[in-house]
């Protein structure tokens, strides 16, 4: 069976824009916060890696910062650009680590786990 993305379209309903590259992110490690049926995780909010999100990550069971080659990963450190799955994303916020967003490059699916409102509080400002 083929996998069918979602439409590619931001928070505001605008074409999603990449994430990031350095490393590939993304469910289908396109760059892209693209979602699909298949995407239990929901890998749809684009965020800036903080420390202390990647320490409350590990805590949380997902070691993010460490490298797995056998899966082509190279961990992340702070300032790299994810896809994060929309519920750790929330979960992280309860505990006061959640990292910033940017807006454009989150996917609209994030929005039926947060509330735009949440994610608009966490934006990171591009001029």
């Amino acid at each position: 069976m083929d996998i069918v993305k979602d439409n590619a379209l931001n928070v505001y309903g605008e074409p999603l824009e990449p994430c990031g590259t350095r490393p590939m992110t993304g469910f289908f490690r396109d760059g892209y916060c693209n979602t699909c049926r298949e995407d239990a995780g929901s890998h749809t909010v684009c965020v800036e890696v903080t420390r202390e999100f990647l320490e409350f990550s590990r805590f949380a069971g997902n070691d993010l910062s460490t490298p797995h080659p056998e899966i082509a990963f190279p961990g992340l450190k702070p300032g790299d650009r994810w896809c994060l799955c929309a519920g750790r994303w929330l979960e992280a916020h309860e505990k006061g680590m959640a990292p910033r967003v940017f807006l454009a490059n989150t996917h609209i699916r994030a929005l039926d786990i947060v509330p735009l409102e949440l994610l608009e509080a966490y934006a990171v400002s591009i001029n």
